[in-house]
């Protein structure tokens, strides 16, 4: 560990903190040591945690905000449900499917990102925050004309503009099953998410993000960021490496968004709204811009806080929002800055002296 770089330990510390903290949970989990609400939340925080990290890559890496990280989090959901049940009678392993579930999530976000990338990030300024906000409101309309089922033929889709159709215009087969509902979303879905899983898919997310980040491409990302004008005097494709960060993040969302889907029996269009985008930007900021490590503990404390704070009632999401203001005003207080990092360099003096002796 000693000739390794400073970037290269805070990676491995990441990778080996996650998985320390997941067999502690799976522990406690196997042993029925958790509470039936804090086991259900396992999972969630397995794609909440994913999805932050993503959408670092964008807002603190590439600089660029964008307001509808939910959007593509529904198309990766709504696709790799598809998918993970239309193979059931195909593909008879669930962790197969639920695998290929997350492939497919993973491609169809990163379409719908090339799509909203190519023509947005061309330009400058806040065009990037108003074209994802409004992608993932159209996102939400388009996903509640769609009617989805499968019978032995295969898939059968009508887009239901009109309102005035319904599951039996599918003509499915006897045995056929629907899988999307127009307005009432997924219903009847094989629930095939797991801990395991989810775990899984936060490592691949850090993988793929701090290699991104250390990598040439990363590091033409944030000269991009740190000054345009420079980047491009000598030769940088800005275009490109903000399509690259903006592509990688829809894709790593939709993958999220898969499991997130499968992990429920029921799922509907309005649990990726708005409120939804601005959460996982909430814990982006509260875990810094940039900060991967500071991603992965903000999504875990902030998603598991308000379910903490249940047995205080009506005041619980009272005190939550002074919880965030709480943190938002000592991350960016300069002198709580130079006390952590003061205290940090005498943490680090005091174990070269305990090398030295």
């Amino acid at each position: 560990m000693k000739g390794l770089k400073k970037t290269t330990k805070v990676d491995f510390a990441t990778y080996i903190g996650v998985t320390i903290a997941f067999i502690v949970m799976y522990i406690l989990q196997s042993g029925k040591h958790l509470s039936n609400s804090l086991s259900g939340q396992l999972v969630p925080i397995c794609c909440f945690i994913a999805m932050a990290v993503s959408l670092n890559l964008v807002v603190g890496i590439s600089g660029e905000l964008s307001l509808g990280h939910a959007g593509f989090m529904s198309v990766g959901a709504f696709s790799g449900v598809v998918a993970g049940m239309s193979l059931s009678n195909v593909i008879p392993s669930v962790p197969v499917r639920l695998a290929i579930a997350l492939i497919v999530g993973a491609l169809f976000a990163a379409v719908a990102g090339i799509i909203v990338g190519v023509p947005v990030l061309r330009l400058r300024g806040d065009y990037l925050a108003i074209v994802t906000l409004a992608f993932g409101q159209i996102i939400k309309d388009l996903i509640n004309c769609l009617i989805v089922g499968y019978d032995s033929r295969g898939l059968h889709i009508i887009f239901n503009v009109s309102g005035l159709k319904s599951v039996t215009d599918l003509h499915l087969e006897e045995g056929g099953k629907a899988i999307i509902k127009g307005a009432q979303g997924a219903v009847g879905v094989t629930k095939m998410a797991s801990f395991p899983a989810g775990y899984i898919l936060v490592m691949i997310t850090l993988i793929v993000v701090l290699n991104m980040v250390r990598s040439s491409t990363g590091r033409s990302i944030m000269a991009i960021r740190d000054n345009r004008i420079a980047a491009e005097s000598v030769g940088l494709n800005i275009t490109k490496y903000k399509l690259i960060a903006f592509v990688t993040s829809a894709a790593l969302a939709g993958a999220a968004g898969a499991l997130y889907g499968l992990n429920y029996g029921s799922l509907v269009s309005s649990r990726f709204d708005f409120n939804t985008s601005i959460l996982i930007l909430v814990y982006v900021v509260l875990g810094g811009l940039g900060n991967i490590w500071g991603s992965v503990i903000g999504a875990t404390v902030l998603y598991i806080l308000p379910e903490m704070l249940r047995s205080f009632s009506n005041y619980r999401m009272l005190i939550y929002a002074v919880v965030l203001i709480l943190v938002m005003l000592l991350t960016n207080n300069e002198q709580f800055k130079r006390w952590r990092g003061s205290m940090a360099e005498k943490l680090g003096r005091g174990k070269r002296a305990e090398g030295g002796v």
